[in-house]
């Protein structure tokens, strides 16, 4: 699985891509081709409180997921990406069983 992070007008720190690293190699417990997990981190209006958003998309053979959220923190949003995109694969996975 290849994981790329983006981040947009600022440098993401050691310890955030190590978060990041850590809850999407958790993905492929739902699914086990994932190809590539494209992770962009963005700051929205500094000045804002709820000012972090991030994207993350996963690749698989024929077929891609996306979640993007908005929180105080990556962390955060990272956290509720990879819940939505849970719920994605295992839907995925049990359509792929019914056919």
């Amino acid at each position: 699985m290849d994981v790329r992070i983006q981040s947009i007008h600022f440098d993401a720190s050691e310890q955030l891509q190590a978060f990041i690293q850590k809850k999407v190699s958790k993905l492929e417990k739902y699914y086990e081709d994932i190809k590539k997990v494209e992770v962009s981190l963005k700051v929205i209006k500094p000045e804002a409180a709820v000012n972090k958003e991030a994207g993350i998309k996963i690749l698989v053979p024929n077929g891609e997921f996306y979640a993007s959220k908005v929180c105080d923190t990556f962390e955060e949003a990272i956290d509720l990406n990879i819940e939505a995109l849970e719920k994605q694969l295992v839907k995925y996975k049990e359509k792929q069983r019914n056919k």
